[in-house]
């Protein structure tokens, strides 16, 4: 250990910042006329830091007429850039807008995107004044959303990553997904629907059937005595002849539903009219999961375990109105009954 210039134990941490005591000792090799290498050796640091650090605290002396580095000048510079590096939080800069994400939340089950892209769409607060979705998610789960929490998020606690698996069809109602015309996968027609029973707590009580239309989201939900097949072709009458009357088969151009057997009869629906029915693969909800995803918003309202007949008419059509007026970032963020609305009124002038 007779070496004139170890160093073991003044050896720097590697992307360390410079101390003052550092800086006083550029400022004194300098004035010695020593080279940036050479001081970066003596420091412990790279040659590109010195170099940085010179120009960031040199100063003009001598009425301006001299260019020299100065260590109280370099430290101070430095100070004041710590003050403002990093990331900072605007939950209090844009508190107007977390509130308003918080009262849609609160009273409308808004999701955090559509708060988000809702407000920027119809002007209700500027684009700086504002967070993005990911943003509030991080601020869900700092707690900086007031009382609103992940588990008030439903997506969020429950999404999980699934290998789809295509079974044998060994029930045959009808046509299968597979004839079904490619182009609807696209979502550019209006008029291809899917459908879904909803169960309350026993398979015998009332039901819910729930269909959705793949262009604009938009849904119907209609209460049922029951899951019979006698039921459900029933209410499909019903819309035929009441709420769609004479203009059914240019709405429902197609229907995606599952194998159950309370759909068995819906091929019925085609000796009717001009709608055709398919049949998903078994086990494959993802050959209708936008009907299975709306049934997850419904199911917010409607929660399993408890008896679809102990809600009213009045609820079930509240939480309809609720999700064809929750605005949709799929569709630029308008509601599904304004783009239904738009599409509808395509259909019936072609």
């Amino acid at each position: 250990m007779d070496q004139n210039h170890f160093t073991t134990d003044t050896l720097r941490k590697k992307g360390a910042h410079l101390t003052f005591e550092e800086r006083v000792i550029i400022q004194t090799r300098l004035r010695d006329k020593q080279s940036y290498r050479s001081i970066a050796r003596e420091i412990g640091c790279c040659v590109n830091t010195v170099r940085n650090e010179v120009k960031r605290g040199k100063v003009l002396c001598y009425n301006g007429k001299v260019e020299r580095y100065r260590a109280a000048d370099g430290q101070s510079t430095y100070e004041a850039h710590r003050e403002n590096c990093g990331r900072k939080c605007d939950a209090i800069a844009k508190g107007a807008f977390l509130d308003y994400v918080q009262k849609r939340l609160q009273e409308h089950h808004w999701s955090l995107d559509a708060c988000f892209g809702r407000a920027l769409v119809t002007g209700e607060c500027q684009r700086g004044e504002m967070v993005c979705t990911k943003t509030l998610y991080n601020y869900v789960t700092l707690g900086l959303l007031g009382k609103i929490k992940s588990i008030d998020l439903p997506l969020r606690v429950k999404r999980k990553n699934a290998r789809k698996r295509v079974r044998e069809r060994k029930k045959k109602f009808g046509r299968s997904i597979d004839e079904r015309d490619p182009s609807v996968d696209e979502r550019q027609d209006f008029g291809h629907w899917e459908c879904d029973l909803v169960l309350g707590s026993r398979s015998k009580d009332e039901v819910l059937l729930t269909l959705v239309e793949r262009k604009t989201r938009c849904s119907l939900i209609r209460k049922l005595p029951n899951k019979e097949s006698a039921s459900v072709i029933a209410a499909f009458r019903k819309l035929k002849d009441g709420m769609f009357r004479g203009c059914f088969s240019r709405v429902f151009l197609s229907i995606t539903t599952d194998n159950g057997s309370e759909f068995s009869s819906l091929s019925e629906l085609e000796k009717l009219s001009h709608t055709r029915i398919y049949y998903a693969h078994p086990y494959c909800s993802g050959d209708k999961g936008t009907n299975e995803n709306h049934n997850g918003l419904f199911r917010q309202f409607l929660p399993k375990g408890k008896k679809i007949q102990d809600y009213p008419v009045e609820h079930i059509s509240r939480v309809e109105c609720w999700a064809n007026t929750l605005p949709r970032k799929i569709l630029g963020y308008k509601t599904p009954e304004e783009c239904f609305r738009e599409e509808m009124l395509a259909a019936l002038t072609a």
